[in-house]
C-alpha cells in the first residue's frame, strides 16, 4: 500500500480521510471480499471505535471507497482526455488516455475497473454498488461525449465508445501485454467513428 496520497503522507490526515485511503488503495489493488476491517483499522492506525464511529459498517465503507474511486478516477479521466486532444482530438484522445493507464503511469498499478470489479464481487449482496457504478458509468460516458462533435447520434455513439472501453478494461486486466488490447480497442474506435 502506498504510505503517501500525492504529497501528503497519510499518517498526517485525519482518521476518517486515512480510513478511507487505506481502504481505497487495499480494495483496489486485493479485492474487497479479501480485505477485512481489521486489516484497513491495522494499516490506517486507528483504534475499531474510531474506525466504527466514522464507517458503522464496512458496507458504508465500501460505498464511500466507491464514491473516492469515482471522484479520483473522473478527474483523472478528464484531465488525460484533455492531455491527449480533448476535443480537438476528439474520441481519439480515448485510445493514449487508456494506455497511460493500463501502463500504471496514471493511476498506479492497473487491477480493473473498480466499478466493475465490485459488482462482480459485491453486486447481488449490496445494491448501492451497482448503483454507484451505473453512476460512473454515466459519467464516463457523458465525458466521451463531450469529446465528440454536436449530432443527433453523440449520445448514442457516446455510449457505443463507452462500452468498447469497458471491454478494453476487461482485457487489458488478464492480458499479458495491453499494446493487442489497444490496438483492438482503436480499430472499434474508428469503426464506431466511421459508422456515426
Amino acid at each position: 500500500m502506498n504510505d503517501t496520497v500525492g504529497s501528503v503522507d497519510i499518517g498526517e490526515l485525519p482518521a476518517r480521510d486515512r480510513i478511507l485511503r487505506t481502504a481505497h488503495d487495499l480494495f483496489y489493488a486485493e479485492g474487497i471480499r479479501a480485505t477485512g476491517v481489521d486489516r484497513v483499522i491495522a494499516e490506517s492506525g486507528v483504534t475499531k471505535v474510531t474506525f466504527y464511529r466514522h464507517f458503522p459498517s464496512k458496507n458504508d465503507l465500501i460505498v464511500a471507497y466507491l464514491a473516492l474511486r469515482h471522484e479520483r478516477w473522473m478527474s483523472w479521466f478528464t484531465e488525460a482526455l484533455t492531455r491527449h486532444g480533448g476535443p480537438s482530438k476528439g474520441a481519439q484522445a480515448l485510445t493514449p488516455t487508456l494506455a497511460e493507464w493500463f501502463d500504471g503511469a496514471a493511476l498506479g498499478r492497473f487491477r480493473g475497473c473498480a466499478f466493475l470489479n465490485g459488482v462482480g464481487e459485491m453486486g447481488p449482496a449490496l445494491s448501492e454498488v451497482v448503483e454507484v457504478t451505473r453512476g460512473h458509468k454515466q459519467d464516463m460516458t457523458d465525458a466521451i461525449a463531450a469529446l465528440l462533435p454536436s449530432s443527433r447520434r453523440r449520445a448514442k455513439t457516446a455510449a457505443a465508445l463507452a462500452l468498447a472501453v469497458d471491454g478494453a478494461i476487461v482485457q487489458a486486466q488478464f492480458a499479458p501485454n495491453p499494446a493487442p488490447v489497444l490496438k483492438g480497442f482503436q480499430l472499434i474506435v474508428d469503426a464506431v467513428l466511421a459508422a456515426g
